[in-house]
């Protein structure tokens, strides 16, 4: 059989399961219904059956108490009273006595019992003559006398039919209903599922702006989706990170590569003493130096962005600030900055102590780098309200315009006054990818109030260990 000349729903893990789910609910429900049709019709003909046994001995206690005369009373005073069972009583020659036949329906035993089922004719009321089905026993006495004892079944024939068509018919709706269940839930469930297929496909193919559809119903399904489109949101920034990396990296290392190159076209043409060669090579060495700078904070924000980070550790934040305030402020004095700090003591961290340490260099240095002489540089660190620790650099450099305060967390973005600076645009994307990974904040806003520059400041906040 070529499977796929059938519908996609049929071919899927859902619809399997709700074929089994089906073969479940018909076996419970064809259980249920043996169970009632044994707790009815069974129960009506065990019930006729033993109402039979007690006709039976009852009779045959009257024979053995009076004999023939008081089994012949009996049998004449029971099918006058035309209760639920039929007689016939026969003598030993073979006439009849008593009852509601004129003859035995089968021959009768020579001795003991038989079970005989037999129809027999009778009028209804309108006087048609209707054909009936009866069950019952013929027993034979010592003295050859035969006795006839049965019940109708008609009655309980049409009840059986009743709840035999009544099981059937719902063994049929509940097949019926559970498969029509089974395929709805399964169809559902599968559009759900090539819905996001769809768009992972679109996505594959080159569309990185496809977003799968959030119904809004909060199941299994939205909650994926939403991980997904969360997914893909990071995936298209990383891509088009990536995209313009090339260009990025091309345009910063292009200037100090081709400073290198001529520097040094310059001093083979030339001739000079010891000291001018070692100028050249020193100048060389220090232009490496600042692509080699570039590549490894490539390097750091590729380990630090693709989840490759050291252990976290509990440690005393507050120590490792106010060690990097000590090694800053005599920075500050020889770039001719007022710097001050404001330290809250005993505030414990657990995170990647390293990347930490990093960030925070990584914003000092931004700080002195940009700020003027007779400017100012400041770090704090203290304790929020809500128990959260809150680091903050400030400075009064020239600062970021507010619409691209988002921009300069990207790789390699730099805005065009700061181009002059030796850097790689890596310095702030490094600062936010250290935050996203330790689950903190990072916000940047004007710096030192009173400053006819606007500043910068950068604040840190994480989780209290």
């Amino acid at each position: 059989m070529d499977l796929s000349r059938l519908p996609a729903f049929t071919r899927t893990t859902t619809f399997r399961l709700a074929l089994v789910h089906t073969a479940l609910f018909i076996f419970f429900a064809g259980a249920l219904l043996f169970y009632l049709f044994s707790a009815t019709a069974g129960r009506l003909e065990r019930d006729d059956s033993d109402a039979l046994n007690s006709e039976v001995n009852a009779l045959t206690a009257a024979y053995t108490s009076g004999g023939f005369s008081r089994l012949s009373q009996s049998v004449s005073e029971r099918s006058s009273a035309r209760g639920g069972f039929l007689y016939l009583l026969v003598d030993a020659e073979g006439e009849k006595v008593a009852g509601d036949f004129d003859f035995l329906p089968a021959e009768a035993p020579s001795a003991g019992e038989v079970y005989v089922p037999f129809s027999y004719d009778s009028r209804n009321y309108a006087g048609t003559v209707q054909r009936n089905r009866a069950e019952g026993r013929i027993k034979t006495f010592p003295d050859r006398t035969v006795l006839l004892v049965a019940y109708d079944i008609g009655a309980r024939r049409e009840m059986v039919r009743r709840i035999t068509d009544v099981v059937w018919a719902a063994a049929i709706a509940g097949l019926v209903l559970s498969l029509v269940g089974g395929v709805i839930v399964s169809r559902s469930v599968s559009r759900r599922v090539e819905a996001l297929a769809r768009t992972t496909e679109d996505v594959m193919a080159g569309d990185l702006s496809r977003r799968a559809t959030v119904y809004g119903s909060g199941d299994e399904f939205d909650r994926l989706a939403e991980r997904l489109n969360a997914m893909l949101t990071k995936l298209e920034r990383l891509m088009v990170a990536s995209r313009h990396s090339g260009d990025a990296i091309a345009h910063d290392l292009r200037s100090p590569l081709a400073r290198l190159r001529n520097h040094l076209e310059v001093s083979l043409a030339q001739t000079g003493d010891r000291q001018d060669f070692e100028g050249a090579i020193a100048y060389s060495i220090e232009e490496v130096d600042r692509v080699l700078e570039t590549f490894n904070a490539i390097l750091r924000l590729s380990k630090v962005q693709g989840g490759q980070s050291g252990t976290f550790d509990k440690f005393n934040l507050s120590e490792q600030v106010a060690e990097i305030a000590e090694i800053y402020e005599a920075v500050c004095e020889d770039a001719e900055l007022s710097f001050s700090a404001d330290i809250k003591s005993n505030l414990m961290l657990l995170a990647d102590k390293s990347l930490i340490m990093q960030l925070m260099f990584n914003l000092m240095d931004n700080a002195v780098k940009y700020t003027p002489a007779g400017g100012v540089v400041k770090l704090v660190l203290r304790r929020r309200r809500n128990g959260e620790i809150e680091l903050s650099v400030l400075d009064s450099g020239p600062g970021i315009p507010a619409e691209n305060r988002e921009k300069v967390l990207e790789r390699f973005f730099r805005l065009e006054e700061a181009r002059t600076e030796p850097g790689s645009g890596l310095g702030l994307s490094l600062v936010a990818a250290v935050t996203e990974m330790h689950q903190g904040k990072l916000e940047l806003s004007d710096g030192i109030p009173g400053h006819p520059t606007p500043g910068l400041k950068v604040s840190l906040t994480l989780a209290s260990a």
